[in-house]
């Protein structure tokens, strides 16, 4: 089985926590080797943004990531990917048409490569599969700011019904799915994102301060994620500011030079609340250090104003730290409220001073909701993710055979 993976905005090897970066390059990157690993042929193609990246390179097990030339070869916002959508789907038809190969189906991810793909399978007649990560109309009901273009909305309500199958993180997608597209819940797979369970887990919170510089007996709460308002880390720093316990520090990795707006107002609240002292902007981190950060850590906090799964928290609890989340989205999918942690109303400060303030004055509980946060997180493999994924593929191209094996009869 050849498989054409789609992650057209973002690649897969990108640094982390920038403004484009997040759990889908950790998902696309650990589920591409993980098929590779289980015998599927996977090519990513991604946007090439650097004309010094090579065509192809290695994601692992020999699953490639293809560098796709469309448009200018420099770093776009997403905003300006729109019009380039064709150019990358005639991209990849270049590259498949000169190593005079057939795919069997086509994974895209996010509404920008569905579209994309959305070409391709045309072209090639082969099933269609998507996980969108991330939907405009959710996000505009998550945060009335928040922009989205009409092309954007316009394409994922028209796409939802051309595809074959839509993989989601949770039923509450799937859900969502129904409720703002009519799509039947029989066209959704429910396949829950996983962790890499050799990396995050459970270490030496004293050892990993020493490593990362952090004094030991500091009081810490993580934050990790893109440093932009619909994350929600303002609620967090206003929070920080309401706790009784005295001397808390918050870290907040995430963020690249284009967030340095974001990062400026989120160091006025906390002057204006005078605790800018207490308030560290860590920047963008490699995976491999950040569970350090998350071992680190007393607490780790999620206050999204949505996420489609919240790999942070996943990630965070697999490591044996609690996480106070908001009641959003995925995050009620993998956080049992008063077992692995804590879930909050949403852009409400004072309920998440008031947990986290118990987990610092409780260190038993703390320790007790971080050892069941880490057992219940060995269900999330990515080898499972892959193998459901696999599955999904198999019963689709069989699904698109049958029909023309009757024709031929």
């Amino acid at each position: 089985m050849r498989v054409a993976m789609l992650s057209m905005h973002t690649s897969p090897l990108a640094a982390l926590g920038g403004r484009e970066t997040g759990g889908m390059n950790v998902y696309v990157r650990e589920v591409a080797a993980q098929l590779a690993a289980l015998g599927v042929e996977v090519d990513v193609f991604t946007r090439r943004i650097d004309a010094a990246t090579p065509e192809i390179q290695e994601l692992g097990n020999g699953a490639r990531l293809v560098n796709v030339t469309a448009g200018a070869v420099e770093r776009l916002e997403k905003e300006e990917l729109p019009p380039l959508v064709g150019a990358f789907a005639d991209g990849v038809e270049a590259f498949r048409a000169h190593e005079a190969v057939q795919y069997d189906l086509v994974h895209s991810h996010y509404w920008l490569s569905v579209a994309a793909g959305d070409l391709l399978v045309q072209r090639w007649d082969v099933p269609h599969i998507a996980m969108f990560h991330t939907l405009g109309d959710v996000k505009l009901r998550a945060r009335a700011s928040e922009h989205e273009s009409p092309e954007r909305l316009e394409t994922e309500r028209r796409v939802v019904h051309a595809l074959d199958r839509i993989v989601a993180a949770t039923v509450h997608e799937r859900q969502l799915l129904k409720q703002l597209y009519g799509v039947s819940p029989s066209k959704v797979a429910v396949i829950p994102l996983g962790v890499n369970l050799e990396l995050f887990q459970q270490g030496d919170r004293a050892a990993a301060r020493a490593v990362l510089g952090i004094p030991a007996n500091d009081r810490l709460v993580l934050a990790v994620g893109r440093i932009e308002p619909l994350k929600g880390f303002d609620i967090l720093v206003r929070a920080l500011a309401e706790m009784t316990v005295e001397h808390v520090h918050l870290a907040l990795v995430g963020g690249d030079e284009r967030a340095s707006a974001e990062q400026e107002r989120l160091l006025a609240v906390a002057r204006e609340l005078g605790i800018e002292d207490r308030v560290h902007l860590v920047g963008a981190v490699p995976h491999e250090r950040l569970r350090l950060y998350y071992q680190a850590a007393d607490a780790v906090a999620v206050p999204s104003f949505y996420e489609s799964f919240g790999l942070v928290a996943v990630e965070a609890m697999a490591s044996g730290i609690p996480v106070v989340a908001s009641r959003v989205g995925g995050l009620t999918s993998t956080i049992t409220d008063g077992r692995t942690g804590y879930l909050i109303p949403w852009r409400c400060p004072s309920p998440f001073a008031e947990k986290l303030d118990l987990l610092f004055q409780n260190i038993p509980l703390r320790d007790a909701l971080g050892a069941n946060a880490a057992q219940a997180m060995q269900a999330y493999s990515w080898q499972s993710v892959a193998s459901a994924l696999l599955d999904q593929y198999s019963a689709l191209i069989a699904e698109r055979v049958a029909p023309a094996a009757a024709g031929g009869a």
